[in-house]
């Protein structure tokens, strides 16, 4: 069962390439001769069209030129579809403008579909390493009605009596609630930002895995993320359907290959000494952001976690360091050849005091967080947590130019048109 890719007429002999149900990310070379099938399947083989849907029942023979190595020599074809024609996306390649216009269809491509493949593995991997270490999977809420990463960010919904509610910029407030329930838990959902960056690394929602624990240190979180990263990635390197998908994009694997724990540990005072010898124009105090996370990248060359930034440039629940109050326990996991921050997390405060204060000095209203503010008045522990973005992960293990290439729906801001 499939779809055809291409078909090949040559006399007495056609080749169609499906793309199939079973393996759609390799097409299966089908092989049809005139005097195998019946003569009004041949008459109807001069109606398919790029992109018919087709039921073929044949024999599989070895052939090491074939695509797979194998093909199937056809004895009966029944044809399910014909596509109309002309396709909307020739053979030639398109600009990104016309593939986001033509989305639905440009998805199916063979390049997307193997993309598809990784996405989907590298979930299964992300889950069973939660399984594996007794984590909870669990399912926090997408409508919110407080802020998580700052106001001006937040996309307003309106909800049902006119009273305002938030699409969900993490699930991370909801996930420190779980810990007091279940210890260990994790999450995968939707999260929005209205930035309106239009970066390759920046979308306006994309997919989140977070995870928080119950008596986690700032190391204990560390170790964890450097875990889950490299679980992932030795698993999609072991599966040999996956690594010569990662290998058809990448070229070179061997530093994949070499991406174990411990990862390198680089405080932002020293990031600051190295920016500055490289003459980029920074101080202390400043926002570390994408160019000077791209020079630190190609300095350092393998994953490595930036800590102890500045406590103001970090959120209200980010724990601040007990050593010097001016920084914080948080730490983004960076990746390398340019491609920047793929995991965020820090050590929670637990201190009801300093968090009140802090949620004033954000502008916010503790009022509005009072439920949270019951997780330190009623049985508080320490506790940490982190969130990963799952398009920047794939982003960077495929080695893609852009981070829209890695979600089958991508909302950017300013498109002007997406389904």
């Amino acid at each position: 069962m499939g779809w055809v890719i291409r078909k090949r007429e040559h006399g007495n002999i056609v080749f169609i390439d499906l793309r199939t149900v079973k393996e759609p990310w390799n097409p299966l070379q089908i092989v049809i001769k005139k005097e195998k099938i019946r003569e009004e399947t041949w008459r109807n083989l001069k109606k398919i069209t790029r992109e018919s849907s087709l039921l073929v029942e044949g024999e599989l023979v070895e052939n090491p030129r074939a695509p797979r190595g194998i093909e199937l020599y056809a004895r009966n074809i029944d044809i399910t579809h014909i596509a109309e024609t002309p396709y909307p996306l020739g053979k030639k390649s398109h600009p990104p403008e016309v593939l986001m216009q033509w989305r639905h269809l440009a998805i199916r491509s063979n390049r997307y579909t193997k993309i598809w493949v990784i996405r989907d593995h590298l979930l299964r991997l992300a889950r069973e390493y939660f399984m594996v270490n007794n984590w909870y999977e669990v399912s926090p809420p997408i409508i919110v009605s407080t802020a998580v990463e700052g106001g001006a960010t937040l996309f307003e919904i309106k909800y049902f009596d006119n009273s305002k509610a938030y699409l969900s910029q993490s699930a991370q407030l909801y996930l420190e609630v779980m810990v007091f329930s279940l210890g260990k838990v994790w999450s995968l959902t939707p999260s929005f930002r209205a930035e309106k960056s239009r970066t390759r690394r920046h979308l306006a929602e994309y997919w989140h895995l977070e995870a928080e624990a119950a008596w986690y240190r700032f190391k204990d979180n560390l170790r964890v993320q450097e875990e889950l990263i490299s679980y992932i990635i030795q698993g999609l390197l072991k599966n040999p359907v996956t690594r010569h998908i990662i290998e058809e994009f990448r070229g070179n694997i061997e530093h994949l290959e070499e991406i174990k724990p411990p990862f390198k540990r680089i405080s932002y005072d020293e990031a600051i000494d190295i920016l500055q010898q490289h003459n980029v124009d920074i101080r202390w105090g400043d926002d570390i952001g994408a160019d000077e996370e791209k020079v630190l990248s190609e300095e350092i060359g393998q994953p490595f976690f930036l800590t102890h930034f500045p406590s103001h440039l970090k959120p209200f629940y980010v724990k601040l360091d007990p050593k010097g109050p001016e920084t914080c326990l948080a730490a983004d996991l960076l990746a390398p050849e340019g491609y920047g921050e793929i995991i965020g997390g820090s050590e929670r405060e637990d201190n009801i005091d300093i968090l009140v204060d802090r949620i004033r000095k954000e502008g916010f209203d503790p009022e509005a967080y009072s439920w949270y503010l019951d997780l330190r008045r009623y049985g508080s522990v320490p506790h940490s947590g982190f969130g990963l973005g799952v398009e920047r992960l794939i982003w960077w293990i495929l080695k893609l130019d852009h981070i829209r290439d890695t979600i089958p729906f991508p909302r950017l801001a300013r498109v002007k048109k997406f389904i």
